[in-house]
């Protein structure tokens, strides 16, 4: 079964729509490295397109109805909005939901130190990486440093063209031939993912000199002294901003496309988005990539908690309210999939893999081998989710992660299944996943935008398929 090419479809119109929201994506990406500020620029544009806060809104006092957008943000790291629809919230909800966190290196705690006049940052890295491929490239640094009082330094340092940048460092060539021979996973060492910071000492000393010229760089330069470095969260990116790909500029190139390229279109669905039915809802979330645990992860109750807060601020106070706005909500978990790669053709099943420009991906389920860990959406909800494609004349293709015995990976619809609510994988095939530079079609960008759009605005009664699905 052959799917379209989206770019077949496109006129003029469409080609100017699909530029400027890549334009708008590329720019989210360069302003949000890190879930924290990813949360800042979602917020910002939520509360320019009228979306208020919950919790000021909860403490007013104030009546929530249908017409009303919200927001709740999550200890700065996710964050939920809420379109309230005229159908009773009971009746169920329209979810999107994709996390902000992307692989990267985390620097430790007790991180600084200095050996043969040449500075470090210990580091500790996150998320599945290859990690030779974050060797000898421009790293910034990203993150907070909070201080003993409660003061907040942001930093950002490596973006701009006058910032310094960083790196961890690699063996040259001529005395590699003992590394090379050592299996990928071993070509670097995880312990040897450390930051290089600085090699100028302090005039006239000679034990630790560098680290006495740092620490004074520390202080008068970002405000913060090398003890406060036990309460920072600073991570390690790639430096540099994202670019269109191609003598035809059809893809983007860019970190932190997993899964920021889902988050960011399921973002600009939801604010697209102006009366609605059935209540809708985008979800932001942290720590996907190690497994959605914490408390900013989906496997944290903080939605269910958000949700029972939405329903009292209605007048809904059942105890069974909540368990029965998740049950009916239905979901597109929006993470990505893996685009087929013809110079790794071996680790795909051709016909049943993602294609960059055929449109957005629909994962019936994820896992590994015999489906392990999987959520498996079922054949109702599929031919709901077909409708609703077909009727909007979204380009859409379906998939699996790799070759059976090979492949398989995790997200979060598995959790939001939990509540008995049907989910299904919907995102963007990405060329290069988890490296520091990642590869997307600017066609299925657009095509995911317009699939979420569809589904947010996709009544709750619209058919006898929605009662076929449970």
């Amino acid at each position: 079964m052959e799917r379209k090419y989206a770019w077949h479809e496109y006129n003029e119109q469409d080609m100017k729509a699909l530029n400027a929201l890549c334009d708008e994506y590329m720019a989210f990406l360069d302003a949000g490295k890190t879930e924290r500020e990813c949360v800042q620029q979602s917020v910002a544009l939520a509360e320019a397109k009228g979306y208020r806060n919950l919790k000021e809104v909860l403490a007013k006092g104030d009546t929530i109805k249908a017409g009303d957008r919200l927001y709740a943000v999550q200890m700065k790291k996710a964050v939920a909005l809420f379109n309230i629809g005229t159908e009773p919230i009971e009746d169920g909800m329209n979810i999107l939901g994709a996390h902000i966190d992307s692989p990267r290196l985390d620097v430790k705690q007790n991180p600084f130190y200095e050996d043969s006049n040449l500075a470090f940052f210990d580091t500790h890295y996150y998320g599945g990486i290859k990690k030779y491929h974050w060797v000898a490239m421009p790293l910034a640094l990203h993150g907070v440093v909070v201080k003993k009082d409660g003061t907040v330094i942001p930093i950002s340092i490596g973006e701009k063209e006058t910032d310094p940048v960083f790196c961890v460092t690699d063996l040259l060539p001529h005395l590699g031939q003992e590394q090379m021979e050592k299996k990928a996973a071993k070509v670097i060492e995880g312990e040897a993912l450390d930051l290089l910071i600085g090699s100028r000492p302090v005039k006239g000393e000679l034990k630790e000199g560098v680290t006495k010229f740092l620490q004074d760089v520390f202080t008068k330069e970002y405000g913060f002294e090398e003890e406060d470095l036990l309460s920072a969260e600073l991570e390690i990116v790639p430096a540099g901003k994202a670019r269109e790909m191609g003598f035809d500029r059809s893809m983007i190139i860019a970190y932190g496309q997993d899964d920021r390229v889902c988050a960011y279109t399921s973002l600009a669905a939801m604010l697209e988005v102006d009366t609605v039915a059935r209540t809708s809802c985008t979800l932001l979330v942290d720590k996907e990539e190690i497994g959605s645990v914490g408390a900013t992860g989906m496997q944290s109750r903080f939605f269910e908690n958000i949700v029972a807060e939405l329903l009292e601020g209605m007048g809904i106070t059942s105890p069974l309210a909540v368990r029965r706005t998740l049950e009916n909500s239905r979901m597109l978990s929006s993470d990505v999939s893996a685009g087929y790669d013809p110079l790794y053709a071996s680790a795909f099943e051709k016909k049943n893999a993602a294609f960059l420009g055929k449109g957005v991906v629909f994962n019936k389920f994820t896992g590994a081998r015999g489906k392990s860990g999987s959520n498996d959406a079922n054949a109702e909800y599929m031919s709901l989710v077909r409708r609703i494609m077909d009727d909007n004349k979204v380009t859409f293709q379906t998939a699996e992660l790799g070759r059976v015995d090979l492949g398989g990976g995790g997200t979060i619809a598995y959790i939001m299944a939990l509540y008995g609510m049907n989910v299904i994988d919907c995102g963007v095939a990405v060329l290069s996943m988890h490296a520091p530079w990642e590869v997307t079609s600017k066609a299925d960008i657009y095509e995911a935008k317009k699939c979420y759009v569809a589904f947010l605005q996709a009544a709750g009664k619209e058919s006898v398929l929605n009662d076929l699905c449970k």
